[in-house]
């Protein structure tokens, strides 16, 4: 198995439902939210309901299959396969594209506490601005 790949819990059925959204994430190239997931899904299958996607990403999360984000202080949680690699995101103000990262920022940094008996566990590092294509066009509508 190589590292894009990962192992289905052990113990957890395998259902259609699960591996429908399984196979969604699978193929992101970024997080998605619960309603991006249901609309591929949908497509296809319109039998299949929005709070099943809820659900059956609770289960991934409790189970640490899938890792949950929220990106701007919205209330969107996003979601993404849990592929044990560090990531950081860029979000579009105007489209909500999400961009990855090629570096953590916070590789390098050392953080000083007033209190010296705290460890770090994590962190979260928001970045927005304007994608390529919306700073192309907000860009025209100020020439």
């Amino acid at each position: 198995m190589n590292e894009n790949q990962l192992a289905w819990p052990a113990g957890m059925k395998k259902t259609k439902q699960r591996k429908r959204v399984f196979s969604v994430l699978e193929r992101a190239d970024s997080p998605l939210s619960a309603m991006d997931i249901y609309k591929q899904i949908e497509k296809d299958d319109s039998s299949f309901w929005l709070s099943t996607v809820y659900r059956i990403l609770e289960l991934f999360a409790n189970e640490g299959l899938v890792v949950k984000t929220t990106v701007m202080g919205n209330n969107m949680t996003l979601y993404e396969l849990n592929r044990n690699k560090h990531r950081h995101y860029a979000v579009c103000v105007n489209c909500r594209k999400v961009v990855e990262m090629d570096n953590c920022p916070m590789e390098k940094f050392i953080p000083e506490f007033a209190e010296s008996d705290f460890r770090v566990l994590g962190h979260k590092v928001e970045m927005y601005g304007y994608c390529k294509e919306c700073d192309a066009k907000i860009s025209k509508r100020h020439e």
